[in-house]
């Protein structure tokens, strides 16, 4: 989000020592001897919340990540007010708008206007603000005649578009946003996320929970992580993200006891046990690194247009990057990947070699391998990393980590004054007729 925004030290979200407790039945009746019982429980307890402290200021925006069930929706209901918690207290400060479930507060019998008109009710528009602010959620929505239909008859995309549109026309102080616009299409995300921008600009605070990693890093302030309905992590949203992406896919796989490798057994000019890359150049002492170590990246090179390189380097090089990977452990279904981004955290590209490339899949403990990456540098001025990786294939969980080095190589491309953005896509103008009227 935009460094102009109007955020200030002022808490609009105060969250203490919050905890939410569900009680289970078996069966049915088990609820009604319950209502009698005073020493016996018939129920179990489910806790979706374990003693959240949160504060959030005004025009901050806040991401949230968890894997399903770590308590975030809960928490979110909490703070609108639709649920109560079990223990604990919560304070907010100003008008809150929300999109939470899909199409909750919504009536399927009423049309997509009458229900605008509802939740602008509910939300303590007058009618007369409501007609104001329509013309606003008409053009957003861009749903044409179907807002005059019921909205048993609208798609989920549908629906994220009028929920949407009514939800930042409130005029909120606080918008709560819960993983709606993953339903969306991507020309209606990015105009959604441009408005977001927006908002905050005004001094909005926004609650942001999406599963979209990337989303994240590029529009959040701040960012924490809840598993298993506690809160585990509060930090910037690089540091988060991180965290949240080694949660989801460390390896629950039993790993076999390393395999002594001697160095000598190798014809090369480093030593293959030792963390070579930190030695290099280019390399970045800010990396993140996860993996569950069955084999490590130890050496990697860097040459611009076939010589080595310091980092500094020029729009439309020749790049190599060579990484030499050491494998301590037997490692099947292997995948290797790179990832170029800017300093922002925004990926500009990436591949793996499921995705291209033939390469072998399988290595055994002890074994050292060289991979090369080649890339054409079409990008314009601008500090560039690189993240090189090796994970496992994996058929649920997608990858397993063995060893990925977040933004390990750190390149800056010289300065350019001909254009502007991320890619070098090689633009010109010319005159193409000229004539007197």
């Amino acid at each position: 989000m935009s460094s102009k925004s109007l955020q200030s030290n002022t808490p609009v979200i105060t969250v203490e020592n919050i905890s939410k407790c569900y009680e289970t039945y078996q069966k049915p009746i088990h609820r009604l001897w319950q209502s009698f019982a005073t020493k016996k429980k018939f129920h179990q307890e489910f806790w979706a919340l374990k003693g959240i402290d949160l504060t959030v200021h005004k025009g901050e925006t806040l991401g949230i990540v968890g894997k399903n069930g770590s308590g975030k929706s809960t928490l979110l209901q909490i703070i609108t007010g639709i649920l109560q918690p079990s223990s604990g207290h919560c304070q907010t400060t100003g008008r809150i708008s929300a999109l939470l479930e899909l199409g909750a507060g919504f009536n399927p019998e009423f049309t997509g206007l009458e229900n605008a008109q509802l939740n602008a009710s509910i939300m303590g528009l007058s009618r007369e603000e409501f007609h104001q602010k329509l013309p606003d959620i008409v053009d957003f929505c861009g749903l044409g005649e179907f807002l005059h239909r019921p909205i048993k008859t609208y798609s989920s995309g549908m629906f994220v578009r009028l929920a949407f549109a009514v939800a930042i026309n409130m005029n909120p102080d606080i918008l709560i946003v819960d993983e709606a616009l993953a339903v969306g299409d991507v020309r209606f995300q990015r105009k959604c996320f441009r408005r977001l921008e927006q908002l905050k600009e005004q001094g909005v605070s926004i609650l942001f929970v999406t599963h979209s990693t990337d989303s994240v890093l590029q529009y959040c302030d701040r960012a924490i992580m809840l598993d298993a309905g506690e809160l585990k992590l509060t930090g910037s949203p690089k540091e988060v993200v991180q965290a949240y992406l080694e949660m989801m896919f460390a390896s629950d796989a039993d790993v076999k006891p390393s395999v002594p490798v001697n160095p000598n057994d190798y014809c090369v000019d480093f030593d293959p046990t030792q963390d070579n890359c930190l030695s290099h150049p280019t390399y970045n002492s800010n990396e993140e690194r996860w993996g569950d170590g069955r084999a490590k990246i130890c050496h990697y090179e860097v040459l611009q247009n076939g010589a080595p390189t310091t980092g500094l380097v020029q729009r439309g090089d020749k790049i190599q990057i060579k990484m030499s990977v050491l494998f301590e452990n037997d490692v099947s279904d292997l995948i290797y990947g790179i990832t170029v981004k800017t300093n922002d955290g925004n990926a500009v590209y990436g591949t793996n070699s499921r995705l291209v490339g033939e390469l072998p899949t399988d290595q055994k403990a002890g074994d050292l391998v060289s991979i090369e990456h080649r890339l054409t540098l079409n990008l314009l001025a601008g500090d560039y990393f690189i993240s090189l990786g090796v994970a496992q294939d994996h058929e649920s969980k997608d990858a397993i980590p063995v060893d990925r080095r977040y933004d390990m190589i750190h390149l800056h491309i010289s300065e350019t004054h001909d254009s502007f953005g991320y890619a070098a896509l090689d633009g010109n103008m010319t005159l193409i007729s000229e004539g007197e009227t």
